[in-house]
């Protein structure tokens, strides 16, 4: 038995070895004890007075119970929490103080507290993210805290304790990443930063050698003593170029030295808000779904935790009102022919000016009212402002549709969906953030092959005979697919290419400090 348990057991016997009138008075004043302490919190007073206010953690046959807590508690750091939050030390010093009915329903009360917040944070975050960006608008997975601590009475504690962490294979690959880093920061770090200019094949010298002991400390190089930027190299360096969203030219550019000096400290940041992403998500993803990086700007059909597709996407724009959103929907149609209906800040804030200024400006635009087709012939757009302009704008199906020839929908309240674009261009730039706030997507045709196959024998043909109609023609999803809009600049891919991106938005930099001045901090391990 730990000195915890012997402590609890050890405070029953004194009870028990009371005067029948002692022992019930003791045993009453802590349930009044216990009712007093909970009473501030709605789940707790509800659970524990639907138990009679007797305790889970203070009695003799508790110790599995409080010594799988406390484990837990003096893990925290390893899941990226703060130790400060739920402090181990602390509840183990009150219950060892626990020597008097008043003391003791203190303690029992604390430990459900810690064990609630703990839960809470390590199977869903320790953020509200939306507290803290505006545009993050996920749903937690939060689980309700009655069910909770009643669900782990009745369970073996080191297994229910065990279970609350996303299992979800990316969580497990990030916390062993973490551990990683952490041992390497412990052990210095990666070396010395490269001081030099760009840096390319054939170059020599101390930036050469700079570079090669840095991708050598970072695992992208084997051992080697040359002072040539040779071959062998460029592949080391290629290969970061790809872990790191670069255009994997193997040439050292500024970019390229910009991200190779960066420190261990800052990754680890990354991870650990990586990790605290995963379990904002810990729920059923769906056996097939799609995610967009936005991070990333890239788009995939997850099949089984397996990527079946993938294409490059355009993201929102930099901009604040125009940044693509984190949330998650559910896609259950595609559009084929799609007109394109201009959201009204695009209407009222790009195509108004236009046309006050000439009335026959966006030309390429159908004037609505009510749902029908209006004439231009006579409207005075000058006497319009952003308030009172009564007409919606409306683009056709054709070649020139800013949506393309197809969209894939999952509707919701920010109206933003995946779709085709005629502008084709941006999808060779390394940084695709110019949208209105949809996802525009490189390989639109393929997209919809690859979904409508799952309910069309020839979904090519199937397709092609819709396009060819030229008519905006609805397609439904027998088996509508979860989309899941992230956020992600650090994931680890099945293979075990640790991936790291900007962080383009800024998003990032307002979690982390979020995250630390509630106390989380990197931590170096030297064993």
């Amino acid at each position: 038995m730990t000195v915890t348990g012997w402590i609890a057991g050890f405070a029953l016997l004194l009870v028990l070895a009371l005067p029948q009138n002692a022992a019930a008075h003791h045993h009453t004043a802590l349930r009044q004890s216990i009712a007093e302490a909970a009473s501030s919190d709605d789940a707790l007073a509800a659970f524990y007075r639907e138990r009679n206010f007797e305790p889970i953690w203070t009695t003799s046959d508790a110790a599995e119970r409080r010594n799988a807590l406390l484990a837990a508690l003096d893990r925290v750091e390893d899941h990226g929490l703060p130790a400060s939050r739920y402090d181990a030390d602390l509840l183990r010093q009150t219950f060892r103080d626990a020597t008097n009915p008043y003391a003791r329903g203190q303690a029992e009360v604390l430990a459900s507290r810690m064990f609630l917040q703990y839960a809470r944070d390590v199977q869903s975050g320790m953020l509200e993210p939306d507290d803290v960006v505006a545009d993050i608008v996920k749903d937690l997975p939060r689980r309700d805290p009655l069910e909770q601590i009643t669900q782990f009475v009745s369970a073996n504690p080191h297994e229910f304790i065990r279970d609350l962490p996303p299992s979800h294979p990316e969580y497990v690959r990030l916390m062993r990443e973490k551990l990683r880093l952490e041992r390497v920061l412990g052990a210095g770090g990666w070396g010395p930063t490269v001081q030099s200019g760009a840096l390319e094949v054939g170059d020599s010298g101390e930036g050469v050698i700079a570079l090669r002991n840095r991708l050598m400390a970072m695992g992208y190089l084997e051992r080697s003593a040359t002072a040539t930027y040779d071959g062998v190299l460029q592949a080391a360096v290629q290969a970061f170029q790809a872990d790191h969203g670069l255009t994997p030219d193997g040439e050292a550019g500024a970019a390229t030295l910009a991200e190779i000096n960066v420190g261990v400290e800052t990754r680890l940041g990354q991870i650990i808000l990586a990790m605290e992403r995963q379990r904002w998500m810990n729920r059923e993803r769906g056996d097939r779904h799609i995610l967009v990086n936005v991070a990333d700007f890239h788009a995939y059909v997850i099949d089984g935790e397996q990527v079946s597709f993938e294409t490059r996407v355009v993201v929102g724009h930099r901009d604040s009102d125009r940044r693509t959103p984190e949330f998650s929907d559910e896609m259950d149609h595609i559009v084929i022919n799609p007109s394109w209906n201009v959201p009204r800040s695009i209407t009222v804030g790009e195509y108004l000016p236009q046309m006050r200024a000439n009335p026959a400006a966006a030309g390429h635009l159908q004037l609505m009212r009510g749902g029908r087709v209006v004439s231009r012939e006579g409207i005075d757009f000058s006497q319009y402002t952003n308030r009172n302009f009564p007409f919606d704008l409306r683009q056709p199906p054709g070649n020139s549709n800013a949506l393309g020839e197809v969209k894939f929908m999952f509707p919701n309240q920010w109206n933003i969906y995946l779709h085709d674009t005629p502008s084709r261009n941006l999808f060779d730039r390394q940084v695709r953030a110019y949208s209105h706030g949809c996802v525009r997507v490189h390989r639109p045709q393929e997209l919809a092959y690859h979904l409508l196959a799952r309910q069309e024998a020839d979904p090519r043909g199937f397709y092609g005979q819709i396009r060819a109609s030229r008519q905006e023609t609805r397609v439904n999803l027998e088996d509508p697919v979860p989309v899941h809009l992230v956020y992600w600049t650090a994931w680890i891919t099945p293979e075990g290419r640790v991936n790291y991106r900007d962080d383009v938005y800024g998003r990032n930099a307002l979690l982390w400090r979020a995250m630390q001045d509630a106390g989380v901090a990197v931590r170096a391990v030297t064993s």
